[in-house]
């Protein structure tokens, strides 16, 4: 570093930057990274930890010690600063006049001290004052931490506080045995002949040094020394019996204490290093009336002999032993020194006893952070050892305090100790420190659901588990700092750096056992990662045990932190009662459960934690909170309340024991409390889940409404709310322990209440899936309601929600009826007498109906008077521009604060230092949140209609594109490790999210609704800019690219939508909706290209860049489709539709050419080799692709055919629309089909459909097979779907007519003519259908001929496409009359065709939820015989019509199956069910397996059943399975 050490750090360049990391042991390759970012010296004292992980992908450790050293660095400079200042002055005043020259030579103050000039003081500011060994104390666990300084050498005080002496010892360590013991009993007695003839204590100290010119070392700095054989130091002192006088010997044995070995930690290095130190005690009882000359020893080199020199007396002077001058006159005095040293100790026998102190007030402040009780919320980590038996009795009050995890080093915890006793009262997650190593790819709160860190207490066994089967053993000190300290460091830093925010928890250090290491480098560890000591804190019932922890701990916060952050002396068993006091809990809390039988079961608080999915609601719920607690806070939990927040259990409980007024109970709740009931009471054709539905305006108080629901229903029913975040699977297996937790009979169990809110459809219908699939698999009754299912939603709309199912859904508006208007001007009016108004703002705007005046009035009257110009203000802006926009968006409270200039003298009162940081409106119109599951605070806006008009009133001329521009670019708020998924993911969803009317948001939108905003009312191009941006901030987002290249398409922009979606595809080539979006770019170019022909006339050679586009965009669509079918967890059938809607649109821009104007010449050109030759030229490059055209529209034509085939074609609204969706949405596409394919059968058909009808009719054989398939198009007859949806028509005659005319256009003997299999398909179920509207048509032929033209169809069924094995299950069904041969032979080939047929379905389903791809079912069994048996769903609809019959209610809904009208229509068939399953009987007796489409209706055991048959894709299924009795 000498080539830059007398440069200021600013002036480094790259090179001497990485100079000094290399100085400071950072690895090469992190060094030449860093280099390659061009860190130079400016650079260097910016850098952050984040920015060192994310751009260099350095490791925590390298990362934190370059960031530790540089500021040590800049510290030092500033200290070095001021003592240049301060000595400027005298260095010019004593320097000579060379000197003095050089001075005035050089620049002026204010120049930057440099390295070379800190260097003398870098050591004095990076140690560490400490205490030494306690006088006289053998034998305790005491430490010394390297480098770490003591107070300088002292003399005589007081005759009994020991004066020092220290010696570095470095070099004599090194000796041998006889070297080593002369040097050591030289010293040693040379300073024990002192302090006894001065009669004082004193203890000398080996392994401190000693002088100021040792190099890089201070006086008093501990360095240690090794000890290889303590047995050598001890052995010194043998020396005494021949440097003393026989007389004196005894004596100097006995003041002379053996030498005590204090081990020196150094956290750099395992060596084991020690400070050797040797008390000296001259109590007056053997020291009287003596004086003690010493002949010191001395290994003399030449001689190679140990001598001893003469006799010399030797005194402490100051703070050196030097001989005595006058022996003569120290002989007289030695009577004086005497009496001196017998008044010190009569004096310190004599001493009064320490004055005890409060420590149950100092434990009390501690814990609660100077509180009057134990914060609720607040997150304990204990670190702890080993524990007595009898305190393990004492540990209640670690039962109620919210134990987030504990470092425990008992290896026998598990078994016998601290974890065992705590486990009989709480659940506990058992991990090691290596479980804490977040692995690549995961996010933290994964991470954190993942380990169930929130869920329960973590139990970390930091030093083996001696239960444990697996490879984790204990291991020594020495091995433990090698082998664990890594993960140590890993694990406290992932929770206190990525998991918990900094004041969101205490660390309390429980020493019950004498301390070793590796308990002294956690504290260490934590000390590093929470910086600084503010909220760690120490107890210890023993002395012995905290002394040394104490003097570890002083070495790195000082003596004051640590004394005044610990608790020394208190017992266990009086710690637990001094806390318990202070708990808002009066005992343990016992909470109760409802039972079947009218009575109440206890629920154990372990097993209440394993359901960690369901907030459970007790019979007694909150009956522990003291009376104390609830007194002092129940003002606090009112105005929470009433200004905005989320209503919580206290609430309730607080207005139930009369302390404040009654929650308003809204007309909504009387309404769901009446269709609760009505559920309850007992029907045999009961459901075992009922769904019911609060669809609320935003802040109506919805959510409100329906706690008030579960817990006036808490003493009847069980009750729980459905905590967010957990698999549907998970919840169901939680609240079926619920249902049964101490319940007898399983079959005789309360019905469970479930609370969910803002989930989604698709959510819920897994639950309901997950509980009816226990439901079946526990054999529980039918009719038994074991679960209601409430769910609360946002809507902009309730009203019309509620009535479009009125007995399932309940509204929740801003509105309020006149009842409703009463109770509220009431509670007003008590509200306001208690509580000044700008407390319960939402209550009074609630009062107010949420009318948009007065919220204008309101605000507008708020702002007056607001510092525009502030950060608090840029908050406030923040926060109102996501609340307005993304659904329960919040900014957690340590994003606030990093924003925010605040200044935390100590993280126990930051919740203060913040809320006194705000501005008075911000305290207004913010409310504080806290998040029940990981307890981290947050804020946001009291109304989501509030952050709107504050986001309108305080931007003023500023547009809402700049403010969100603003915010991306907050860099301080985008690199905040706490809550920082939840903050990305509300930034995301600000400019991804799409409006869906489904999700409770006004409209539907095709961007989110901040970017429809600015395209509107401001500019396309800040839309644009603003995304772009925003794709930038997110890494380069592939997402973000597609939704800027749909801005950019929306606006005709298609160069740039071009650019985006090329960028989008190459970022993920396999995603189908991003390879979608590419291909709507090409098509809307298309669409423009062909706009602009229209108003021109159209040659070769001007449409040939339209044409070309087109093509483009087909081929885009191509990657789609493939990339769709790959996809095994999604099916996105847009390419496919894509491809037929642009083939049409190129179909008629290329009819439309003067060229083509003869239809016949058009469709040769397309479908034969034939090219006119105005188009050979100008369209050289694309003739094979135009020529591919038909081929590519059929294929995808019939792919859509086929899969509308298999499924139902509900348009689901609740899809994903933040990343994955389509551009472009067919809402009825059968009905698409049937227009598509009469498009495409026109275009490819050259006369009209009455010109080849006569033409067929006079001179059959003049049209081509590819005419007739055409024109078969074109009547609707080109695919399995059209033709059936020809029976949907309402007039049954016009469809009789067309598919009479289907039929003609095939040959007159099928059987000859030899059908491909679409063709013959085709055939087959247009006769089908036929036989649906007029059985007795003369074009119908005989259901014998049908099934013998099947005997073209591959003989080998995997062959077979999947429209053909369909229907060979409706040809072959057999029927009652069959004979026995006809009906084990008719069963063969359905089993053959059923074989296949349910190979394709799971092929087509993939990994796709059933709910999500209903199954669809075609037709049901008749009661008739023949075409007979064919009832098409059309007919079983028209029964039902009235009841408004929809696939669901065809489902479940049993009474429907009752009318009538549906029994003379279709056959009941008899069957029979085993485990579950449902039989019939097959070919020779055999079970032929019929697919039940409810599963729930299944009865147990072996039941005889009869039910309705359906024919689907995947083969038949069972409708309305009765049991026969």
């Amino acid at each position: 570093m000498a080539e830059f050490e007398n440069l200021p750090v600013k002036q480094w360049t790259e090179a001497m930057v990485s100079a000094w990391l290399r100085s400071i042991g950072i690895k090469e390759d992190y060094v030449s990274k860093l280099n390659e970012e061009e860190v130079n010296g400016n650079i260097l004292l910016e850098v952050t930890e984040d920015f060192l992980k994310k751009e260099t992908g350095m490791k925590s450790g390298p990362a934190l010690l370059i960031i530790k050293k540089r500021n040590e660095l800049v510290e030092s400079l500033k200290k070095a600063q001021k003592v240049h200042k301060n000595q400027g002055a005298s260095k010019r005043e004593h320097s000579d006049a060379k000197n003095d020259n050089e001075t005035k030579e050089k620049p002026p103050e204010s120049k930057e001290t440099t390295i070379s000039e800190i260097q003398a003081q870098s050591v004095l500011t990076s140690k560490n004052d400490c205490k030494p060994r306690p006088f006289c104390k053998d034998g305790i666990d005491f430490t010394y931490i390297k480098h770490n300084v003591l107070q300088p050498e002292s003399g005589v005080v007081d005759l009994i506080s020991p004066c020092h002496e220290y010696k570095s010892f470095a070099i004599a360590a090194t000796l041998d045995r006889t070297k080593l013991q002369a040097k050591l009993a030289r010293e040693i007695l040379k300073f024990g002949a002192g302090c006894m003839n001065m009669r004082t204590n004193g203890t000398i100290h080996f392994g401190v040094m000693d002088s100021r010119d040792d190099s890089g070392y201070v006086h008093g700095e501990i360095i240690g020394v090794p000890v290889a054989e303590k047995d050598m130091y001890v052995d010194a002192l043998d020396h005494i019996e021949r440097a003393c006088s026989s007389g004196k010997a005894e004596h100097v044995r006995q003041c002379i204490r053996p030498p005590q070995f204090i081990e020196v930690i150094d956290i750099k290095s395992h060596e084991k290093m020690y400070v050797v130190e040797v008390d000296i005690v001259p109590t007056i009882s053997v020291v009287k009336n003596s004086v003690y000359p010493v002949r010191l020893p001395n290994f003399r080199k030449e001689a190679n002999k140990l001598e001893f020199e003469k006799d010399v007396i030797y005194s402490r002077i100051g703070s050196k032993t030097e001989p005595v001058s006058d022996p003569n006159e120290f002989y007289q005095r030695v009577r004086e020194r005497d009496a001196q040293r017998e008044r010190a100790e009569q004096a310190c026998f004599e001493s009064n006893p320490d004055v005890s102190q409060d420590l149950g007030r100092k434990l009390t402040m501690l814990i609660t952070s100077g509180k009057k009780f134990i914060e609720k919320e607040k997150w304990y980590i204990l670190v702890t050892n080993k524990f007595g038996k009898q305190d393990l009795s004492s540990i209640d009050f670690l039962l109620n305090m919210n134990i987030f995890s504990v470092f425990d080093f008992d290896p026998d915890s598990k078994v016998s100790g601290l974890c065992s006793e705590y486990s009989k009262h709480h659940a506990v997650n058992l991990h090691f420190m290596q479980d804490y190593k977040i692995p690549t790819g995961k996010s933290v709160s994964e991470f954190a659901s993942h380990l169930h860190l929130f869920e329960q207490a973590n139990w970390i066994f930091c030093n083996g588990r001696s239960d444990f089967k697996g490879n984790e053993g204990q291991y020594d000190e020495m091995t433990w700092i090698k082998s664990r300290m890594t993960l140590l460091k890993e694990c406290v830093s992932v929770i206190c750096k990525q998991i918990l925010p900094k004041g969101s928890f205490l660390v309390v250090f429980l020493l019950t056992s004498p301390v070793e290491k590796p308990l002294l480098y956690t504290f260490l560890e934590f000390f590093i990662d929470m910086e600084g000591h503010d909220d760690i804190i120490c107890i210890s019932e023993s002395e012995e045990n905290f002394l040394k922890w104490q003097s570890f701990a002083e070495g790195s916060c000082g003596v004051d932190t640590v004394n005044r952050s610990s608790v020394v002396g208190m017992k266990i068993s009086h710690i637990n009662a001094t806390l318990q006091r202070i708990q808002p809990m009066t005992s343990r809390p016992t909470k109760f459960l409802p039972v079947y039988v009218k009575g109440e079961c206890n629920l154990e608080t372990r097993e209440e934690e394993r359901m960690y999915s369901l907030e459970i609601l007790g019979v007694n719920q909150c009956d522990e909170t003291s009376l104390e607690f609830a007194k002092e806070q129940k003002e606090i939990i009112e105005r929470q309340f009433y200004h905005g927040g989320k209503v919580n259990w206290l609430n309730f409980w607080l207005a139930d024991k009369k302390l404040v007024g009654d929650v308003i109970q809204r007309d909504a709740y009387h309404d769901i409390s009446s269709l609760i009931q009505s559920n309850l009471k007992r029907h045999v054709g009961q459901p075992p889940i009922c769904c019911l539905n609060i669809y609320h305006h935003p802040g109506s108080g919805g959510s409100t409404v329906a706690r008030q629901v579960l817990w006036n229903n808490r003493k009847a029913l069980r009750c729980a709310v459905v905590k967010p975040s957990y698999s549907p699977s998970l919840v169901a297996e939680h609240a079926f322990q619920l249902r049964e937790y101490e319940e007898k009979d399983m079959q005789h169990c309360l019905p469970v209440l479930l609370l969910l809110e803002d989930c989604d459809r698709e959510y819920l219908d897994d639950l309901k899936n997950e509980l009816e699939a226990a439901f079946n698999t526990k054999k529980i009754a039918h009719g038994t309601l074991c679960f209601i299912l409430l769910t609360c939603k946002r809507s902009h709309n309730p009203e019309r929600m509620c009535m479009e199912s009125p007995l399932e859904n309940v509204a929740v508006t801003h509105k309020l009826s006149d009842e409703e208007k009463r109770h509220f001007a009431t509670k007003r009016q008590t509200l306001e007498q208690q509580h000044e108004p700008q407390f319960i703002l939402t209550f009074v705007l609630m009062s107010e109906e949420f009318n948009n005046q007065y919220i204008q009035q309101f605000v507008t009257h708020l702002l007056q008077g607001i510092d525009h110009a502030s950060l608090v203000t840029r908050l406030i802006r923040y926060v109102a521009l996501l609340n307005a926009y993304v659904q329960n968006s919040f900014i957690s409270r340590s994003h606030c604060e990093a924003l925010l200039p605040i200044t935390f003298y100590s993280d126990r009162f930051r919740q203060h230092a913040f809320e006194s940081s705000l501005s008075e409106q911000a305290k207004l119109v913010f409310i504080h949140l806290r998040d029940d599951r990981t307890y981290i605070q947050s804020v946001r806006i009291i109304h989501p209609l509030v952050a709107k008009e504050i986001l309108h009133q305080l931007l003023n001329d500023q547009l809402q594109s700049d403010l969100a521009l603003a915010l991306l670019h907050e860099d301080v708020l985008f690199d905040h490790r706490f809550g920082r998924d939840d903050y990305l993911k509300f930034l995301r969803a600000l400019f991804m999210r799409r409006s869906r009317i489904s999700k409770g948001d006004e409209s539907d939108s095709f961007f989110s609704p901040l970017i429809e905003h600015v395209q509107k009312n401001e500019t396309p191009q800040k839309a644009i800019t603003l995304l772009e941006e925003a794709y930038i901030r997110f890494n380069k987002d592939a997402f973000f690219a597609q939704q800027l290249a749909r801005l950019n398409y929306s606006h005709d922009q298609f160069e740039d939508a071009k650019k985006w979606a090329e960028i989008a595809a190459s970022k993920l080539p396999n995603n189908s909706y991003i390879l979608d979006t590419r291909g709507q770019v090409y098509r809307r170019w298309f669409a423009a290209k062909s706009k602009a022909l229209d108003k021109v006339k159209k040659t070769p050679e001007n449409t040939v860049d339209a044409i070309e586009t087109a093509l483009k965009a087909l081929e885009c669509f191509q990657h789609c489709e493939r990339a769709a079918i790959a996809d095994v967890e999604t099916m996105n059938n847009s390419g496919f539709f894509a491809v037929v809607e642009v083939g049409c649109t190129l179909l008629k821009l290329i009819s439309s050419l003067p060229i083509f104007s003869c239809k016949t010449m058009c469709i040769q050109y397309l479908v034969t080799d034939f090219i006119p030759e105005p188009v050979r030229k100008p369209w050289e490059n694309i003739h094979s692709k135009l020529k591919n055209l038909q081929t590519l529209m059929r294929q995808a034509l019939e792919w859509i055919s086929e899969d509308l085939s298999y499924f139902q074609t509900d348009v689901s609204a609740d899809e994903e629309e933040t990343s994955e969706s389509y551009d472009t949405t067919i809402v009825h596409p059968k009905t698409w089909l049937v227009t598509k394919s009469l498009v495409y059968g026109k275009y490819f058909s050259d006369a009209s459909a009455e010109t080849i009808k006569k033409q067929s009719q006079s001179n059959p054989d003049s049209l081509t097979p590819f005419m007739k398939r055409m024109l078969i198009y074109r009547l609707g007859g080109g695919n399995i779907i059209t033709i059936f949806s020809l029976l949907s028509d309402q007039k049954e005659k016009d469809s009789v007519k067309i598919l009479e005319e289907i039929i003609s256009l095939y040959p007159r003997n099928p059987q000859k003519a030899r059908l491909d299999q679409v063709d013959l398909s085709n055939y087959i179920a247009t006769h089908i259908a036929l036989s649906c509207l007029s059985p007795q048509s003369p074009k119908l032929s005989s259901l014998q001929d049908l099934r013998r033209l099947t005997q073209q169809l591959p003989s080998e069924k995997r062959d077979c496409l999947s429209c053909a094995l369909y229907l060979l299950t409706l040809l072959f069904w057999p029927e009652e009359h069959d004979m026995e041969d006809t009906k084990n032979s008719k069963y063969e080939i359905v089993l053959g065709a059923l074989e296949y047929l349910k190979r394709s379905y799971w092929k087509k389903m993939k990994d796709i939820p059933q709910r999500r791809r209903k199954i669809f079912t075609h037709f049901f069994l008749g009661n008739g015989i023949g075409f007979d048996k064919f009832v098409h769903r059309t007919k079983v609809e028209k029964i039902t019509k009235p009841l408004s019959m929809s696939e669901k209610k065809l489902k479940f809904r049993g009474e429907v199956w009752k009318r009538p009208e549906i029994a003379e229509l279709c056959k009941r068939v008899t069957g029979w069910t085993e485990d579950g399953t449902v039989y019939i009987e097959g070919p020779q007796k055999k079970k032929f397996v019929v697919y039940a489409l409810n599963t729930g209706t299944v009865p147990y055991g072996n039941e005889n059943v009869t039910f309705y048959l359906g024919f689907t894709f995947r083969g038949p299924v069972a409708y309305n399975i009765t049991t026969m009795v």
